[in-house]
């Protein structure tokens, strides 16, 4: 073996140490710390505006800037909602660009968009050719076995094991950007229910066992969800409100409303909760919610959470 010099020595482990500290903003314990409503902090950051692109930007500047979330030379994955077509189905293009441009300008070495769904959502969307437009990367992974990797999941009450793309293990933040809006299973999506759209379709389907309409399905199917979440916490979340379907949902289409709002933070729980309100909802009253507060992943609670207000 080559001998090391005392400079290779500190500059190998200097390396060393960027690489644990970017690793574990990606794989952190997947429970937020409790909302941070003490002194200055904020945890919610709310924008309201038609310019969708610098709505998004002023949410992320409120919480910090992107540099506060995305460390120089990083590899950023972004999960954006592309599952339909129709309006307020999917996540806005414009915000999807905003975060790529951010990202890109906190020092991002790359800026990764995963999925296993197909090309016609990216291209009927719109969302590929921003993506690509910003300099990210699309990459569609195939639905196949070998293409996702097992993670035990010791504390889940329901689901025992995720199945996650191997890809997103290739990155070291993560940003979930989706579209709050209806749901038929459990009537409501948003940050924790896009976790979805990394595991695999397989393990997908025993979310969905048994009738719609019966409750106990409804306990199940949101359970899973919780129990996905305790994978790993995100890094940023940037949810599209801006306009939702808030019947027929998920893939619509149906009736919208249009509350103009980008909503960015890192609670999933006060994040979820906080957009239910949007439309009439309550937090306490949807069973994922409840159940992902129970993991402690964050504040359901919305009178302790900080929320800042602004327009654009």
């Amino acid at each position: 073996m080559k001998r090391l010099t005392r400079r290779d020595f500190i500059k190998r482990g200097a390396q060393f140490g960027a690489s644990v500290t970017l690793g574990s903003r990606l794989f952190p314990h997947a429970g937020n710390p409790s909302s941070s409503s003490s002194g200055d902090a904020l945890d919610i950051a709310v924008v309201q505006g038609e310019g969708y692109l610098e709505s998004t930007r002023k949410a992320v500047e409120m919480l910090g800037g992107m540099e506060k979330f995305v460390p120089k030379g990083s590899r950023v994955v972004i999960l954006p909602n592309s599952q339909s077509r129709h309006p307020g189905t999917f996540t806005k293009p414009e915000i999807v660009r905003s975060v790529i441009r951010m990202c890109k300008e906190a020092g991002a070495g790359e800026v990764n968009c995963l999925s296993w769904l197909g090309t016609k959502n990216w291209d009927s969307t719109g969302l590929g050719e921003a993506v690509k437009a910003e300099g990210a990367n699309l990459k569609l992974i195939e639905r196949k076995d070998e293409n996702f990797k097992a993670v035990p999941l010791p504390k889940g009450k329901v689901l025992k094991e995720a199945q996650i793309m191997k890809e997103f293990y290739n990155n070291d933040v993560f940003i979930d950007i989706p579209i709050t809006k209806d749901h038929a299973g459990n009537k409501f999506t948003g940050t924790m229910k896009n976790y979805m759209g990394l595991n695999s379709p397989t393990s997908n389907r025993f979310f969905h066992t048994g009738t719609r309409e019966a409750p106990d399905d409804i306990e199940h199917l949101d359970q899973c969800i919780a129990d996905l979440n305790l994978v790993f916490a995100p890094a940023l979340c940037v949810v599209d409100a801006t306009e939702f379907i808030t019947t027929n949902g998920p893939c619509g289409p149906g009736e919208l409303t249009n509350p103009n709002k980008v909503v960015a933070g890192t609670d999933r729980i006060a994040i979820d909760a906080y957009c239910c309100t949007l439309w009439g909802l309550k937090g306490k009253d949807i069973i994922m919610i409840k159940q992902g507060y129970e993991h402690g992943m964050g504040e359901i609670d919305l009178e302790k959470v900080k929320i800042k207000m602004a327009s654009v």
